[in-house]
């Protein structure tokens, strides 16, 4: 965790957030599946004139109804009361029933027209001998509001089939106009400004598009877990509020800036001046975008007025963005170290050091002679594998733990701030991408074996953000170092089956087999990652294995 005293804004407790349920009625068509759909009052206290699924507040009854309730094996008793908050919801709202008489036959319209949607809905089903069809009802996603809104929610979004012969017809008090659509059509009217929909009921339905059937989507809520939780974040792209979720690039970014969720963090890339992500962490971003440098390269200083400042990767030899690293510091940087010897890493070290009137020393690893002629690089003083980097001042320290991790390059290293639990990860860990493995200095048995020390590191020294050369502040430490190598694995395994299936071709046949998720335009530069796993693979004796 970063230090309270160290985050840029002072903190405030969150909403707690109420339990509810909603419900999405599904339906096949000859199209495809549709979900339906209600229009919220203008005057409603949360999502006013949005379009929504039907839902609402778990009120204590519906934990009181388990008895009148079919439930599945597996289906505990929370989600038993969260099925029939929904089905009570579905029907207060838009008068469907989900319910079933003892005989096995659905509610019909009878039943429906008997029923007060004002008045305790579970004792007049059992009144009219009806079961909840809360067996029917699985979870797809659980979703809490974000933290920086005045009323939140914790609330599953469930699924379930419409009954067959039943109509919608909204209780116009607080639902109106019920519609039945798909989920690309509800997307693209939304898009055009004429069906307003909110994040989570956005981010549902562009999953919901990857179903054909009713049958399919059921299928996969079977597990009785959710297919996603996720409790966005909210920031600014050039003056817009966003949200993203947990797996979205600017995520990591805004759980380090405002852990208590404020909506304070501006995401656009700049240039021009250095972005605070914490009190004792700035970043300036090079001007060197491209298709390797993503936004640009990332330079890091780290410190603060008292203790001065560590420059992590200067970047290119940029004489304005050198003079911005300059500045920001103060001009009071006291060591310069590189993760490694790459031209948009390294080659601003000098430079800056001669502007800082030479006194900073540089720090890193020497390049090996497997480097190309462009990331030659000799630092001042060679940090070794297990040294901490400490500067204090204003009564704080701030300490540097380097952590040696060959693979992108032989000489890369990697720094972790001890004291907030921070990663600094050079190109061995991007957001966003994956980086370049380029024999002869680039070698994937060491890129795995490293991406494996870091995930150790992160148990160790209680790592939870990755901050990158390329790319936002990563969250979830951990968890991203072990999808990345899950990727790089089943890159490798692509690898393997297209040397089996061409054996004895070289790497632009193989390059087309595995990498065919990748744009051709990309192959060239994929076909530098593909030779790493090549003799990886070679060596290992895996293609015969």
């Amino acid at each position: 965790m970063a230090r309270p005293s160290q985050l840029l804004h002072p903190q405030r407790e969150p909403a707690a957030p109420r339990p509810a349920a909603t419900v999405l009625l599904l339906r096949d068509t000859p199209g495809g599946i549709e979900v339906l759909m209600t229009r919220r009052s203008t005057t409603a206290s949360f999502a006013p004139g949005a379009y929504v699924f039907p839902g609402g507040g778990i009120d204590a009854a519906d934990a009181q109804a388990h008895g009148i309730a079919a439930r599945r094996p597996g289906q505990d008793d929370l989600r038993l009361t969260q099925a029939i908050a929904a089905i009570r919801e579905s029907f207060e709202e838009l008068g469907v029933l989900l319910a079933r008489h003892a005989d096995g036959r659905g509610a019909n319209a009878t039943d429906i027209a008997a029923l007060d949607r004002h008045q305790p809905f579970a004792a007049q089903c059992s009144a009219r001998g009806l079961t909840l069809a809360a067996d029917e009802v699985y979870v797809l996603a659980h979703w809490i509001t974000d933290r920086d809104l005045p009323r939140r929610f914790d609330v599953p979004f469930l699924v379930a089939r419409m009954p067959h012969g039943q109509q919608p017809v909204a209780d116009e008090a607080e639902q109106f106009e019920p519609v039945w659509v798909s989920p690309a059509d509800a997307l693209a009217r939304h898009k055009a400004g004429t069906f307003f929909i909110i994040f989570p009921t956005i981010r549902t339905l562009e999953r919901l598009q990857k179903f054909a059937t009713v049958d399919e989507v059921l299928r996969a809520c079977a597990s009785e877990q959710p297919l996603w939780t996720s409790c966005p974040r909210a920031g600014f792209v050039a003056g817009e509020e966003m949200r993203y979720m947990e797996h979205e690039m600017p995520y990591g970014e805004l759980a380090l800036v405002s852990p208590d969720g404020q909506m304070v963090h501006h995401l656009d890339w700049r240039t021009d001046r250095p972005v605070a992500l914490l009190k004792n962490v700035m970043r300036l971003t090079a001007p060197n975008p491209g298709v390797m440098t993503g936004p640009g390269t990332n330079s890091y200083l780290v410190g603060d007025a008292g203790s001065g400042y560590i420059a992590i990767d200067p970047g290119p030899d940029d004489a304005q963005h050198l003079q911005r690293l300059y500045d920001a510091a103060n001009g009071d940087i006291r060591l310069i170290v590189c993760t490694h010897s790459h031209a948009d890493h390294s080659p601003g070290a000098r430079p800056l050091q001669a502007l800082c009137g030479g006194k900073p020393p540089i720090m890193g690893l020497p390049s090996a002679p497997t480097a190309r002629p462009s990331s030659e690089f000799t630092p001042d003083r060679v940090l070794q594998n297990g040294e901490r980097l400490m500067h204090s001042g204003s009564g704080l320290q701030h300490s540097l733990l380097v952590i040696h991790t060959p693979g992108h390059a032989a000489n890369h290293l990697c720094l972790v701030l001890l004291e907030d639990g921070l990663l600094f990860s050079g190109d061995h860990v991007l957001n966003g991408s994956t980086t370049v493995v380029d024999p002869p200095d680039g070698d994937m048995t060491d890129y795995l074996d490293s991406l494996d020390t870091l995930a150790a590191a992160c148990d160790q020294y209680g790592i939870e953000f990755i901050l990158p050369a390329h790319g936002h502040v990563l969250g979830f430490a951990k968890q991203a170092i072990g999808h990345l190598k899950a990727h790089r694995l089943k890159r490798e395994a692509k690898v393997i089956a297209a040397m089996r299936a061409k054996p004895g071709a070289g790497m632009a046949e193989w390059v087309e087999l595995a990498y065919d998720d990748v744009p051709p335009r990309m192959w060239p530069v994929a076909q530098r990652s593909l030779l790493a796993h090549v003799q990886r693979i070679e060596a290992l004796g895996m293609v015969n294995g």
